[in-house]
């Protein structure tokens, strides 16, 4: 057996909302150095008083927005899977997840122990970054390197501003675009800026503050730039689906410690919004292609309070493109075009 197998690889979840399994999740995820980018000594220290509170905190956001099924994230993931087998003739598609069950360890030896010789590596994610293609690509390649599997890989790439990627986002927000609103904004997860920064060339100028952070970037820049490529994408979207200039904006949430992070900040526009009038806003969440404790959560309960108590009325989080039929068979088709791992 010779299948060419496709994996699709999210960021995962808890097993459940129980804070022990909160904090082992926590700390997998937190301990990865494409995480938290610190020597080994001073991030087990961060982590390790990050994980005195958060993992209670955590486990009440879970269990805000887990469905009977589970964990969101991974029952969305499964339901991509199942439309995306529909576009792949190749052999078989399995799901695997960065951090928490289906580990991407075990995911790689089972495809291997069937006979699959082939994969092609999805981390779904538009944009670029090391906390999210870095460390799923590394975690392949270690785990083949270790256990001494006889896989080789094609990798997808970052695909933000794909013409087919940018349609399919498109048509999955569309009956939303239809109902009348103020304001949409595009909110993307954030990134420290350092974690930019350390990709730059060392004679870069490039500025992570400006409007448009990669106006004049080299394509060198362009491809590190986490920022710029979300930009991208927002700009992209905003022409594909006739959206005038003042009606939308970008933002980035989910900032975690004291670090300069990426601006500007979700909850700062949120606020200032609120207080321009607007009073219907439409959120998107385009760094995510699987709604999750980010997007349901983060957003759709935490951000609509703080919008609502700054004076605005309504705000209506736009699903991710979670198992949109047009973005199963776009998904399909730009694996079919990954690149050969090195």
């Amino acid at each position: 057996m010779t299948d060419h197998a496709l994996l699709l690889v999210n960021l995962g979840s808890p097993a459940s909302t129980a804070v022990g399994d909160v904090r082992r999740y926590l700390d997998q995820f937190l301990m990865d150095p494409y995480v938290i980018d610190l020597p080994w000594p001073l991030r087990r220290l961060l982590v390790s008083l990050i994980l005195l509170k958060r993992p209670a905190q955590s486990a009440h956001a879970y269990a805000s927005i887990w469905w009977e099924e589970g964990s969101p994230l991974v029952e969305l993931t499964r339901r991509l899977q199942q439309r995306v087998r529909e576009h792949w003739p190749h052999g078989p598609v399995e799901i695997a997840m960065r951090y928490g069950e289906p580990a991407l360890p075990g995911v790689l030896g089972r495809l291997a122990a069937q006979g699959v010789r082939q994969v092609t590596l999805a981390p779904l994610y538009p944009q670029f970054a090391d906390s999210t293609v870095t460390t799923v690509v590394e975690m392949a390649k270690r785990t083949v390197a270790e256990h001494n599997l006889p896989i080789t890989f094609s990798t997808l790439r970052p695909f933000y501003d794909h013409p087919a990627y940018i349609a399919a986002l498109a048509a999955s927000a569309q009956p939303w675009l239809e109902h009348d609103y103020d304001h949409l904004l595009l909110s993307f997860h954030g990134l420290p800026e350092r974690h930019i920064r350390k990709l730059l060339p060392k004679d870069s100028r490039h500025d992570l503050r400006a409007a448009d952070c990669c106006a004049h970037a080299t394509a060198e820049e362009r491809a590190v730039c986490y920022r710029g490529q979300c930009l991208a994408t927002a700009r992209a979207f905003a022409a594909a689906t006739g959206l005038p200039e003042g009606k939308w904006s970008v933002a980035f949430q989910s900032r975690l410690g004291k670090n300069k992070w990426i601006e500007p900040y979700t909850d700062a526009r949120l606020a200032e919004l609120a207080a321009r009038g607007v009073k219907k806003l439409l959120v998107m969440c385009p760094a995510f292609v699987a709604d999750c404790i980010e997007t349901l959560e983060e957003i759709g309960i935490r951000g609509n309070a703080q919008f609502r108590e700054a004076g605005g009325e309504e705000l209506v989080l736009v699903p991710c493109l979670n198992d949109h039929p047009q973005w199963a068979q776009v998904l399909a088709q730009l694996c079919e075009q990954a690149t050969p791992m090195p």
